[in-house]
């Protein structure tokens, strides 16, 4: 068997510039500025903002449930028709499009911005599961998790430029501001359309185009070798244990992405100041956290790695919880008279090193569990589960909160990623590793 090559820097390159593109959609309209201008603006229901935050989970909830339901069957397609470039093109063409158009939606205009939302968002994180399909060509195994890295961080990097050009040009999220503010789309859309160029123009699409059988279309080839796929998935049992454990630790950090700048805006009451520190630290400690821990992958395993991330994530998710108690402590203890916005920083580092980190390991831990001739399905696979996982996260986040408030149903997290640790300990890289490589050779 003749290992995969590293690929050409600029192949790589190219590759994680899809990240870099991509992060300004995620950041501006699902985490930072759009979330926060849906439930305080467009829907308005002062003062908790509880049908708000419920019908923002409920948009996300239903493009990700798409996404379960379609990557699955697009990744066989893929991987059947050689054509990972051109659903990847596709899905960016769509995020841009319905993103831009975020523009056009007024105060009060509640079902066309879940609309939306629903269409851009699902356009999106279809695209991601695309993306990561690329992933086991661009060098071998060990090398994954610092590919893996750079391209999360280079995401974090994007994500921090565009977001302080918004945040500076665009201003505050408010009703006063909203003819300016409304600009987050097609701004967002621009950044994502020019940023994923080098994508395009550099990642090759390998892997062989078959010939359809007379009177086949591609939807059944597809479907045919999902059916196939499904039925010697128990060989692949590390990969299962796997994706076991990415449902709950995605279920947790997917309600992190959506609901920590409305939990920093309704539960903390933090300053605009404050608020763009916190965007700064995180996207600095996520960049940080995904290409340091991409490299100490190769030095302990992917295994250990994405183990060492969800036990970070535990500590982000007590000291957000915890930070008005953070505040008290630091008052008896070291007689300061901190406010409590500035304790929830020390939660932003915490979270945004756990955020790249854990992600980036994740990504690659798939990639080393993955015959390279079915890495648009496995990674579908990935994707399902992630975006299931999301469904499953916002509605009970969304029912929590409504049932409890923000402040408390935050503690959900801390159950989600204590079974994603649970869930993942029998896996066995080498084994699984070994499996994906011996799959090579087979015939479908």
């Amino acid at each position: 068997m003749t290992p995969t090559k590293l690929a050409p820097k600029r192949e790589i390159f190219g590759w994680a510039m899809f990240d870099f593109a991509n992060q300004a959609y995620t950041l501006l309209i699902i985490t930072v500025i759009y979330g926060d201008l849906f439930t305080r603006i467009v829907v308005g229901d002062s003062p908790d903002y509880r049908t708000g935050n419920l019908l923002w989970s409920l948009s996300l909830a239903i493009s990700y449930l798409l996404v379960v339901v379609a990557n699955p069957i697009c990744g066989a397609v893929m991987d059947y028709s050689a054509s990972r470039k051109r659903f990847l093109f596709a899905s960016y063409l769509l995020t841009v499009g319905a993103t831009a158009l975020l523009y056009l939606v007024e105060p009060g205009w509640i079902v066309p911005a879940m609309l939306l939302i629903i269409v851009s968002n699902f356009a999106y994180a279809i695209g991601e599961g695309f993306i990561a399909s690329f992933l086991t060509d661009l060098g071998p195994r060990k090398a994954l998790g610092w590919i893996s890295g750079l391209g999360w961080s280079l995401g974090y990097i994007g994500g921090l430029l565009a977001t302080a050009f918004t945040l500076y040009f665009l201003g505050e999220v408010s009703l006063e501001n909203y003819d300016t503010i409304r600009y987050v789309g097609p701004f967002a859309a621009a950044f994502f359309l020019l940023a994923a160029i080098p994508t395009f123009l550099f990642v090759r699409e390998r892997g062989t185009k078959r010939t359809l059988p007379a009177g086949q279309t591609l939807l059944k080839a597809g479907l045919a070798r999902l059916k196939h796929t499904w039925q010697h998935l128990p060989q692949f049992r590390d990969l299962r244990i796997l994706l076991i454990s990415v449902f709950f630790a995605m279920a947790g950090i997917y309600i992190i992405i959506a609901f920590s700048f409305i939990y920093g805006a309704q539960v903390i009451g933090w300053d605009e100041q404050v608020r763009v520190l916190m965007f700064v630290t995180v996207q600095i400690t996520a960049a940080l956290g995904a290409v340091g821990f991409g490299f100490l992958q190769s030095a302990i395993g992917a295994r250990t790695t994405y183990i060492l991330t969800l036990l970070l994530w535990l500590l982000a998710i007590l000291a957000i919880w915890q930070t008005p108690g953070l505040t008290a402590l630091s008052h008896a203890w070291f007689d300061v008279n901190w406010q409590a916005q500035y304790v929830f920083l020390f939660a932003g580092v915490l979270a945004g090193a756990s955020l790249g980190a854990s992600q980036s390991a994740a990504r690659a831990l798939v990639g080393v569990l993955t015959p390279n001739v079915k890495s648009a399905e496995f990674f579908g696979f990935w994707s399902m589960t992630t975006k299931l996982a999301a469904v499953f996260g916002m509605v009970g986040l969304g029912v929590m909160q409504w049932a409890f408030g923000l402040a408390d149903a935050i503690i959900f997290c801390l159950l989600l990623f204590a079974l994603a640790i649970i869930t993942v300990l029998p896996l066995n890289e080498s084994r699984g590793s070994a499996v994906a490589e011996a799959w090579q050779d087979q015939a479908e």
